[in-house]
């Protein structure tokens, strides 16, 4: 599936984001800082990465859809699937 410069810059700018947070969390457990913030900022993570694979897969299936490409709407299926 192909998305647009602009969808995929925004993809990669919120991965990036999540990149930052997970070595920010890497720090934060090699300095031993306390349990309730680091667990804190591990949801913030998550919540991060869940709205980014959220938003691509919408976008995705979303296309699929449009093309009535069936034979991908299925693998996109499958691969949520196995979550």
């Amino acid at each position: 599936m192909v998305e647009s410069k602009s969808s995929m810059s925004d993809v990669t700018l919120r991965l990036k984001k999540v990149a930052g947070q997970v070595e920010g969390l890497m720090r934060m457990i090699e300095k031993g800082e306390e349990c309730s913030n680091i667990i804190t900022q591990f949801q913030a993570a998550k919540a991060a990465l869940d709205n980014t694979f959220s938003l691509v897969l919408h976008r995705n299936l979303k296309e699929c859809m449009s093309h009535d490409d069936s034979e991908n709407v299925e693998k996109i299926l499958k691969l949520i699937s196995k979550q």
